[in-house]
Parts: C-alpha cells; sequence; structure tokens
C-alpha cells in the first residue's frame, strides 16, 4: 500500500507540474492572440508529440517529457538584416556545417576559429527559422508590437504561476487548515520520564506526571489556567512552563460540566521553541499532557501571504543557484548528508511528492502537504523565468526594454527610428545558458537519485 501510495503522490505531482506549464503557456498564448500576433503552436513538454490538434492558426498538442513547454509565436525577432551578405552563394563547408539549412555569411564562417563558425550558424539557423514565421509582412508579429505589449505577453507565463501558487496555498492553509493543538487533551502521560530518554514505559521509581496526580483526563477541555481563560492550547503550556512549583488552578470542561482541579508544574528539561522558530532544551514547568490536533482553516489571507513570503526568499536565494548547485555536487561526491535547503530538480520534488503521499498521515495533512509542494514548484517558476537572460522569459522583456529605450532616445534626439532588436546575435549568449541549465539540472537529478533530500526523516 505505501509503494501505491508513493507512486500517487508522483503521479499527482507530474499531472500537476503539466498544468502548472500548461497554464504558464496560455498565460503567454492569450495575450499573444489578443493583440494580434500569429500562434503556430502551443505545446506542453518537449520531445515527441503524444497528441496534437489544429484549431485555426495554432496547433496545440502534448508532448512526452513534461518538462517545460512553448508557444511558437510568428516573428519573434524582427526580419534577417539584408545588408548582411546572407544571400551569396555558399560554400560546401558552410553548407555542410548547417546541416543543410539556408546559407549564412559565409566570411565569419569559413575564415574564423572553429567556435566563430559554430556561434555563426546558430545565429543564422535562428534568423532563418524566425523568417519562416513572418509570411513576407510585419503584421501579427511579435517583434512589431509595441514595447509594453511585448512585455505583457513575456510576462504573463510567469504571471501565471505566481496566482496558481497563491490558488494552491490559499487551499492548504484556508481550504483545508493549519494542523492546530486545541485545547481538548488527548492524552495524559503517567508519569515523568527524563528528557532524551528512549524508555517508553513507566516504572516505580519514576515520578507521577503532575497531570495524572491533579486527576485531568484525557478528552478534558481546557477552560482556564491560574485563573488566565485559554483558547489554544500554546497560552496553556505558556502558563504551566513559566509556573514551575507553583500550584495552578485548571477549570476544565467534562462531560457538559465545568470542574477545577489543582495542577503543580514540575522543573524538567524539555524541548521549548522560540518566537523566530528555533527549538532549544530549557528547563520549564512540565505536567505531562498533550493537545488534540485538529485542522482549523486560517484566514483568507495567510495562504497568499505565505506564498509571497516564499517568493521573496526564492528571490533572495535565486542569485546563488550555481553556488548552491556547486555545493550539492560536492556533497554528492564526497558522500556528505545534504543540506535540507538546496535546490531540487524535478525528480527530486516527485521523489518528495512520493514520500509526502506515503506517509502514516492523516489524508488531508498529506493533500495539504502535496498543495503547498506544487505551489512551491510554480513560485520557483514564476521567479526562474524571470531572470533576464535568454531564453527566459526574462531576457525577452529585457530586449523588449532595450528596444523601447533606443526609440526613445532616438525620438529625444529627433532621429530616424533605430531598427529593432536584433535578438539572435545573442544565441551564442542563449546557447551558453541553456548549457547551464542542462548541467545544473543534470546535477541536481544525480543528487536527488543518488543523495535525496528526505525531509521527512
Amino acid at each position: 500500500m505505501t509503494v501505491i501510495a508513493f507512486i500517487v503522490g508522483v503521479v499527482l505531482l507530474v499531472v500537476g507540474l503539466a498544468v502548472s506549464i500548461g497554464l504558464h503557456e496560455i498565460g503567454h498564448l492569450v495575450p499573444a492572440k489578443r493583440f494580434g500576433v500569429r500562434v503556430g503552436r502551443y505545446m506542453i513538454g518537449f520531445g515527441p508529440t503524444l497528441w496534437s490538434r489544429r484549431f485555426g492558426e495554432t496547433e496545440y498538442g502534448i508532448k512526452a517529457l513534461p518538462i517545460g513547454g512553448y508557444i511558437s509565436m510568428a516573428g519573434m525577432y524582427p526580419p534577417s538584416p539584408t545588408e548582411e551578405p546572407a544571400a551569396v552563394a555558399v560554400s560546401a563547408d558552410s553548407a555542410s556545417a548547417s546541416a543543410g539549412s539556408a546559407p549564412a555569411s559565409p566570411a565569419p564562417r569559413a575564415s574564423g576559429p572553429a567556435g566563430g563558425r559554430f556561434f555563426g550558424a546558430m545565429v543564422q539557423d535562428a534568423r532563418l527559422a524566425n523568417d519562416e514565421t513572418l509570411a513576407g509582412s510585419a503584421e501579427g508579429t511579435f517583434y512589431a508590437l509595441p514595447v509594453w505589449k511585448r512585455i505583457v505577453i513575456m510576462l504573463g507565463g510567469p504571471f501565471m504561476n505566481l496566482v496558481l501558487a497563491i490558488v494552491l496555498f490559499a487551499i492548504a492553509f484556508s481550504g483545508i487548515g493549519l494542523q492546530t493543538a486545541t485545547t481538548t487533551i488527548a492524552s495524559v502521560n503517567e508519569c515523568v520520564l527524563p528528557a532524551g530518554t528512549t524508555q517508553t514505559t513507566c516504572t516505580s521509581s519514576d515520578p507521577v506526571s503532575p497531570a495524572s496526580a491533579a486527576g485531568l483526563r484525557p478528552g478534558d477541555q481546557l477552560v482556564a489556567v491560574d485563573g488566565t481563560p485559554v483558547s489554544t492550547f500554546a497560552e496553556a503550556s505558556a502558563i504551566v512552563q513559566a509556573s514551575p512549583g507553583r500550584p495552578l488552578p485548571v477549570v476544565v470542561e467534562r462531560d457538559g460540566e465545568r470542574q477545577t482541579l489543582q495542577v503543580t508544574p514540575l522543573l524538567a528539561e524539555r524541548q521549548v521553541q522560540g518566537a523566530d522558530g528555533a527549538v532549544t532544551t530549557a528547563e520549564v514547568g512540565f505536567v505531562g499532557m498533550t493537545a488534540t490536533l485538529e485542522y482549523v482553516p486560517q484566514p483568507l489571507w495567510e495562504g497568499p501571504q505565505a506564498a509571497l513570503a516564499q517568493t521573496g526568499q526564492v528571490f533572495g536565494i535565486i542569485w546563488q543557484l550555481p553556488v548552491r548547485v556547486w555545493d550539492t555536487a560536492v556533497d554528492l561526491v564526497t558522500g556528505q548528508s545534504r543540506d535540507p535547503n538546496s535546490p531540487l530538480s524535478v525528480v527530486g520534488a516527485g521523489r518528495l511528492a512520493g514520500e509526502v503521499a506515503a506517509t502514516d498521515t492523516p489524508v488531508l495533512s498529506r493533500v495539504a502537504s502535496l498543495l503547498t509542494i506544487l505551489g512551491s514548484l510554480n513560485i520557483a517558476l514564476f521567479v526562474f523565468n524571470l531572470v533576464p537572460l535568454l531564453p527566459l522569459d526574462g531576457g525577452h522583456v529585457v530586449i523588449a526594454l532595450w528596444d523601447g529605450l533606443k526609440r526613445r532616445w532616438a525620438a529625444l534626439f529627433r532621429r530616424p527610428p533605430p531598427r529593432p532588436v536584433d535578438a539572435t546575435r545573442l544565441v551564442p549568449v542563449t546557447f551558453v545558458v541553456v548549457l547551464a541549465i542542462a548541467v545544473m539540472g543534470g546535477v541536481l537529478i544525480l543528487a536527488d537519485l543518488i543523495n535525496p533530500i528526505k525531509l521527512l526523516g
């Protein structure tokens, strides 16, 4: 049953990730069509096509690997520069280097170094592929849109991921709720065991717990402690921990009637969580009772606040991603325990989702955890896609802003409008970025398979 639950968790995450990618691309697709851009393809995933159907000018499809997606817009870049000698005769070497593609500028590819010929071929291939989408007109093309429309289209995808993350966190926090210790007593210890002991049963030498000695029972509901009304178990615990050795009147409701019992907390070493969340060992008052846990729906704004707080944290660490991946690689090679805060690949996220689904906890708890994992993935997608490098959405935003800045500068000095920014010149940079992403992804996948994060122990 545990194996089946693990598989179900992985499948649910894969499906959720595919939906997230699909919504990301819809965030690009809808404004693109709204602004009149011709969209040839809308695809979820990469690799072989599993299913596709054409509706109007757009082919919609699903591919085998749900690790990304894309839409194909007409004229992502301006037409190839006519002043460059792209249409002259091509040597056999250049034709071979471009794998049978249309001609490129022969000078740099024939006389330059191998790297120059390689990147020159990539630039020319990108231009030729882009030219095929132009249909001889700027109408319906992305590059011809006003700057603000291009930015709206490119930010539409990440924005959808942020909205989805907020919705998922809202469902987890307000729809399901957070596990909260209530004022209802779940169990009463018979004796007081030393802190950190592996002993599980009481002996004659162990002192009777104050809660048991006072007559507290499971099912009692705490009403007041030391004359102070309490609405949460945490409030009652705070009074008890601050009052070792002092008799405390405790009002409980039992079988519909209220009773007052006398409890004298013992001074004992116990783990205490501070305001900053850190857990330390301290000498505090102890009575030996635990609370019943219930799911308490949080205010509607709690989920979105948690999502936005996590978004800020991810923004703070995204620039450290190469360093964190390097540290993960070092841990992998040296066999050291992996940092629980290290980045995850899709494989690691799937494994974590499987572990959550296989835990022996209430179903609602597992569902809430899966929702927050998927919400966190969408936050990561949102932030990562805003990195201002091609081929990420943030890179296209930077190109649009630079294009707008050039036009404003020309207008300010009453110069002729400049040519649109030719982003195909940045194909070599794009290649390096894609290669870096692939390498980092490969390292994280290996780490998630060999040295995985086990947040659940």
